[in-house]
């Protein structure tokens, strides 16, 4: 074999390698994923129960907010990470879907 149809052959198996792995690792698949790890993590660090045992009503708007950022700044780093890690990942999704909806809209 040349080299020319050696680098040919192993650029072109990693372009069909790209190319059967990016369904599997799209966007919204990595960013679900990285979501349900957080989350899952969260929930081995805290108490979820209490938490939601201890919440005030959601109507009470202010009180909320101020419970949430409460509990956030007074637990330990690895869950204020997971925490930031499971926002931003489901932000993440959001977007994914909303871009998918406007792609759709545009379709039509």
């Amino acid at each position: 074999m040349t080299t020319h149809s050696t680098i040919h052959t192993t650029v072109m198996r990693r372009v069909h390698a790209v190319r059967a792995l990016r369904p599997i690792v799209s966007g919204a698949a990595l960013s679900s994923l990285v979501t349900l790890l957080a989350l899952w993590g969260i929930g081995k660090e805290v108490w979820v129960a209490q938490v939601l045992k201890n919440m005030p009503r959601v109507t009470e708007v202010a009180a909320f907010v101020r419970f949430f950022v409460t509990a956030f700044l007074n637990t330990g780093f690895v869950v204020q990470a997971l925490s930031v890690l499971a926002v931003a990942a489901s932000l993440w999704l959001v977007r994914d879907a909303l871009r998918s909806l406007r792609v759709l809209a545009l379709v039509r």
